[in-house]
């Protein structure tokens, strides 16, 4: 991997991150209501979970678990 190559994905993993945060501070507002929609804290605790799995193939292209 170059390291024009290792910087975008360190980037993107910080982009990924800092969404994956902001989902956890919209999923704990949206709780904080009572009577919120249950639909849209469903779509996005779906959103935060397959942003996590994008985090870790993410990480797993800069640093990736070789077995020797």
């Amino acid at each position: 991997m170059t390291a024009d190559e290792e910087r975008e994905l360190q980037a993107l993993l910080e982009r990924l991150r800092q969404e994956h945060r902001d989902l956890d501070s919209a999923i704990e507002a949206l709780q904080s209501i009572p009577g919120c929609d249950q639909l849209q804290l469903a779509r996005l605790k779906k959103r935060k979970l397959s942003l996590k799995d994008r985090i870790g193939f993410v990480e797993d292209q800069i640093l990736p678990d070789i077995i020797a």
